[in-house]
């Protein structure tokens, strides 16, 4: 079959760097002419796998089977992350009786890695189809998978001409080349599982355009309770929403080119699928930040609203929204104004958390970002205008040795983020990922408003885990600098 979307790599975005450290003002103007390159890390603990995110991206739509062409390792995500999330929504939708997907290994073993696996592939496809008949089989590839050169495409294509019809419906088949050493951005999983869907299950539809429609692209991130919250912004603004791919159904997928808006929730998310349906269907888009805070999330509607000619119904609700709140932020602002704050995250929500900070007048001492590409620019600049130029931009996938570092040192009077090891330093902290509430929007605001002033009120436990707890590295390494282990270009050899 013909792809529509080649498979593309974000390593090679203009910019691009996941290896790097400085203050936000410097990174910045490198990027704009053209001058930020990569470090290098003499020592790395790993980085986020570009297969776990295809997987993220597709594991919760519903009627489907994945199969994961690979050792068992690389289902152990599945296991223990996609499927306990996908349960989560599903009973937050009060919907425990939904069609579910179903993740299965083909558990490649050595005989398959000497002689070839896709005769293991098939039979796995087989006794899935014959015990779930699905509407969608995505086939996933895997490092081992690739190496060793087995033509996934090949199955696909013989398993579906194998299944049409099958017991009254057909069965699409669908590859996704998302081995994990094939990019070190792991958001190019993403890019690979929205390409899988428009490649292989929406391929050349033309349904009718349904007035109002607009397709939301968000990360495996977004809780059901913020998925409701951007429901009711958009339908507040005359809008109907088409969140994807997360719980998605095969009618809400085949309704993505009847949509006469598109936007991407993240800037990382969606945002080249985007730009394609946008040349093939004429879709307008926009690509704005996380709604998350007052300022990113006026900024989030007010570009949704002058996509669709909504621009007096997105201020009467801002307006709204906005004075509905106000009270509570400024008697929270009461405790936080003037604390200086760190924050981990992924870049596009990292951004509207730096954002949120500044509505309780918060201070941004330092920032772990996965990576830094020229897209970014705009949003580093936002930000120097809130927080000013020097706070540390650590660009850095999964490397809490230097994050536990650096916040000892800086001792920050709050930490945004996954905490783990950082709350044995005793600093209060929070995240700002939450399943049950919304994060997103003008309750969000005030949702983790409050987050942040029990983690100041309520620290005890913190406390006690840096008086009687051990921290995760060494004495030795807490003296070192942070970056000891970074080489920047010039000095690398």
């Amino acid at each position: 079959m013909q792809k529509q979307i080649q498979d593309t790599i974000r390593d090679k975005h203009l910019g691009f760097a996941d290896v790097q450290v400085g203050e936000s003002g410097v990174l910045r103007e490198k990027a704009q002419s053209h001058c930020l390159k990569n470090a290098h890390r003499t020592f790395e603990q790993g980085i986020q796998c570009v297969q776990v995110n295809s997987m993220n991206a597709l594991v919760s739509l519903q009627d489907t089977v994945m199969i994961i062409h690979s050792p068992l390792g690389c289902s152990g995500c599945a296991a223990f992350g996609a499927i306990d999330r996908l349960n989560v929504y599903k009973h937050h939708r009060g919907r425990d009786d939904a069609p579910e997907s179903h993740v299965i290994s083909s558990a490649l073993g050595e005989k398959e890695v000497i002689l070839g696996g896709e005769k293991r592939l098939q039979e796995t496809i087989e006794k899935a189809v014959e015990r779930y008949n699905p509407k969608i089989v995505f086939i996933l590839s895997s490092c081992a998978a690739a190496i060793i050169g087995d033509d996934i495409d090949a199955v696909a294509e013989r398993m579906e001409k194998k299944y049409r019809k099958f017991e009254g419906r057909d069965i699409l088949f669908a590859p996704v080349h998302c081995e994990g050493f094939k990019s070190r951005n792991h958001a190019t999983g993403y890019d690979l599982a929205l390409a899988t869907l428009q490649n292989y299950v929406i391929r050349d539809a033309r349904p009718p355009k349904q007035k109002g429609l607009i397709n939301l692209f968000a990360t495996h991130s977004l809780s059901w309770a913020d998925q409701q919250e951007m429901k009711r912004m958009l339908n507040a603004i005359g809008l109907e929403a088409n969140i994807l791919p997360y719980n998605a159904t095969y009618e809400d997928i085949m309704k993505i080119p009847a949509a006469e808006y598109n936007i991407s929730v993240c800037q990382i998310f969606g945002d080249e699928y985007i730009k394609f349906l946008n040349e093939k269907y004429g879709i307008p888009y926009a690509v704005t930040n996380m709604p998350i805070g007052t300022r990113s999330t006026n900024r989030w509607l007010r570009a949704i609203a002058k996509l669709a000619g909504k621009e007096k119904e997105a201020e009467d609700f801002i307006a709204s929204e906005s004075a509905a709140v106000r009270d509570e932020i400024e008697r929270i602002k009461k405790k936080t104004d003037g604390l200086r704050a760190c924050l981990t995250a992924g870049t596009g929500r990292g951004f509207a958390a730096a954002t949120l900070i500044g509505d309780y007048g918060m201070k941004l001492l330092c920032m772990h970002t996965p990576y830094y590409d020229e897209a970014y620019i705009d949003d580093f600049k936002r930000l120097e205008e809130l927080h000013g130029s020097e706070f540390l931009v650590n660009i850095a996938d999964m490397q809490p040795y230097e994050q536990v570092n650096l916040l000892k040192k800086f001792k920050p009077d709050v930490f945004i983020g996954m905490s783990n090891w950082v709350s044995r330093l005793g600093i209060p902290s929070l995240h700002i990922l939450d399943s049950k509430r919304p994060t997103f929007g003008y309750r969000g605001v005030l949702y983790l408003g409050r987050k942040i002033e029990d983690a100041l009120d309520n620290n005890n436990f913190n406390k006690n885990l840096s008086q009687f707890s051990k921290n995760a590295y060494r004495e030795e390494w807490y003296k070192k600098d942070a970056f000891s282990y970074l080489q920047m270009p010039e000095d690398a050899l």
